[in-house]
């Protein structure tokens, strides 16, 4: 006997989707390397991350864009980063802030020289963070990537998710739970399905973290991950993913990479940087720094 029938509309038919992956001939959208040019030349990244007890994932944001090819990186983190991020990665500039109280003048003026921001990891969920985050969305059109505490802060203050129309979001299925209100397990049941709905819904682009991560601007076409493998899973692999991105997005000349091939090539480059640590320490040993020692490998292969 039947109860139900679904009846197939229009929408229905309109709305399906198609997915695509990358292979290693791909690595060539990477941006090109002119002979003649200098660091301004690949961009800046400013990396707003790290909070107290945080500063690794500052550290893991910047090193990674370094690696990537950006020409400058900047961070913007607490005082009480300062210290160990000058000592940890020279190369880095080091713009800080009283965690309990930063100016506009601040942000703003980092805002202002970046070509590119990475904003979240580990800054933490307080007021300040807040603040932080709301001026970057309602003040800054440059190529963002919003992963982790920023991540968290909007999902819960929704009224700021307007605002990030034409950013680049990286939730793992947690996070998608809370911006979302659904289960993780209705999430990773679906989760090219997932990453499209949010990436339509907020008309922003959405790189939805696992083992097949799926990269969605809204459109039909869906980018799903074949790189990588279980050792990623590991604390800090998402700051450099967001890293990578961002190093990508800084080079990305007169907007040759859509935010939807950006993302997808970081992903992939991810992925790849991931299978070469683990072809050295193995995926049980595999931590963050290792993803970030192998780009120079995988990106030393583009010709």
């Amino acid at each position: 006997m039947i109860k139900w029938i679904h009846m197939i509309t229009l929408e229905d038919i309109m709305d399906t989707f198609s997915t695509f992956s990358y292979t290693k001939n791909n690595l060539s959208l990477m941006p090109s390397r002119p002979q003649k040019s200098n660091k301004g030349t690949f961009g800046r990244v400013l990396c707003i991350c790290g909070s107290h007890g945080m500063a690794g994932a500052a550290y893991f944001v910047a090193k990674s864009a370094l690696r990537t090819g950006a020409g400058l990186v900047e961070i913007l983190t607490p005082e009480c980063n300062r210290n160990v991020l000058q000592t940890l990665l020279p190369e880095a500039i080091v713009t800080s802030y009283d965690y309990e109280n930063v100016s506009d003048e601040i942000i703003d003026s980092a805002l202002s020289r970046a070509t590119a921001v990475v904003c979240g990891c580990g800054i933490g969920i307080n007021s300040t963070s807040r603040k932080l985050l709301a001026r970057l969305l309602r003040s800054c059109e440059k190529p963002t990537v919003l992963d982790a505490d920023a991540l968290n802060l909007l999902s819960r203050n929704p009224s700021l998710l307007k605002y990030a129309e034409g950013k680049i979001i990286t939730p793992h299925p947690a996070e998608m739970s809370r911006l979302t209100g659904k289960d993780i397990s209705e999430i990773t049941e679906s989760i090219p399905t997932e990453c499209r709905e949010l990436a339509k819904k907020y008309s922003l682009t959405c790189v939805l973290k696992d083992h097949n991560t799926a990269v969605s601007d809204g459109s039909d076409r869906v980018y799903v991950n074949t790189s990588g493998n279980n050792g990623m899973a590991t604390a800090g692999s998402g700051d450099v993913l967001a890293g990578i991105i961002g190093g990508i997005l800084s080079q990305n000349r007169e907007n040759a990479l859509t935010n939807l091939q950006a993302a997808s090539l970081g992903v992939y480059i991810h992925g790849l940087a991931g299978d070469a640590a683990a072809l050295t320490v193995g995926e049980y040993s595999l931590i963050a720094s290792d993803i970030i020692d192998a780009l120079p490998r995988v990106l030393s292969s583009i010709k």
